[in-house]
């Protein structure tokens, strides 16, 4: 068997081929007998099941009615079309620098109706000023080693976030406090970047909230991710950008951004612990 590039992506594969197995030894068969059942080859089961040749959605649709869980299926069918693309290293999308990365996601900001944000380590792209991004994108550069290309790769991401003010969208964006005292670039740069998350919060598209240090956690804090409508989210890595797909899998993205929004604090309480963390820069 020829291994993917992507050792990861081989794992998830590998991963599909498991819960087909388990799927097949729940429902007390062989494989030849869904093979049967299925109107295969007896050798295309092992295949299969064996993560050597990868299933088409008509290969999981017909395993799962075989087996007698026809229900299973989407998820498995989610599951099988992210393989490819479920987990990327950010090395191999930065390759030629950070500008192109920051353009590939205008249409899908563009198509997204309801945002869902969550950040524990800094200010989400959308709401960055030009000084914060430069100074985080040029960390970027000069840790990963990527062309530097940032003062274009800036005015990308500041570019992108028109969809703040044009179209139909609505943002729910969440951040721990910790995001508000992280110093991103030097004092000016972090007072202006919380200057404009007040000014951001008058948006009516924007629901802004903050989770302060001193609440009752109902979740812990967790990786920064974002889910788009109900049909993706993106959690990301040191590493990679992982985008899950699966339905049963956004939806526990899902439920932790409902607990993370249930800590939260807005309006004027929110605009009180940005302001403080503005006082608290001297």
């Amino acid at each position: 068997m020829t291994r993917h590039p992507s050792s990861s992506v081989q794992a998830a594969r590998e991963a599909l081929a498991e819960r087909l197995r388990e799927i097949r030894l729940d429902a007390g068969l062989t494989g030849r007998d869904v093979a049967d059942r299925a109107g295969w080859n007896a050798s295309k089961s092992s295949r299969l099941e064996n993560a050597v040749t990868p299933p088409s959605d008509a290969d999981i649709r017909a395993w799962c009615a075989a087996c007698g869980v026809p229900k299973l299926a989407p998820d498995l069918i989610a599951a099988s079309r992210t393989a490819e693309s479920m987990y990327v290293e950010w090395r191999r999308l930065q390759r030629t620098g950070l500008r192109q990365l920051q353009e590939s996601y205008v249409p899908l900001f563009e198509r997204t109706k309801t945002f869902r944000i969550y950040c524990s380590n800094v200010v989400p792209g959308l709401l960055q000023t030009p000084a914060y991004a430069k100074a985080l994108l040029g960390e970027v550069t000069s840790f990963r080693g990527t062309p530097d290309d940032v003062t274009e790769a800036v005015a990308a991401r500041v570019d992108r976030a028109r969809v703040l003010r044009e179209g139909n969208h609505g943002f729910a964006i969440l951040v721990e406090e910790s995001v508000l005292r992280y110093r991103i670039g030097d004092a000016s740069t972090m007072a202006g970047q919380l200057g404009h998350l007040l000014a951001v919060m008058s948006l009516p598209a924007v629901s802004l909230g903050v989770i302060p240090f001193t609440a009752e956690r109902g979740m812990w804090p967790i990786e920064t991710y974002s889910i788009y409508d109900d049909e993706q989210a993106q959690v990301e890595l040191l590493t990679a950008a992982v985008t899950v797909t699966t339905p049963s899998e956004i939806e526990q993205y899902a439920t932790a951004f409902t607990r993370a929004a249930e800590m939260a604090v807005h309006g004027a309480r929110a605009r009180a612990l940005i302001t403080a963390a503005i006082d608290a820069l001297g």
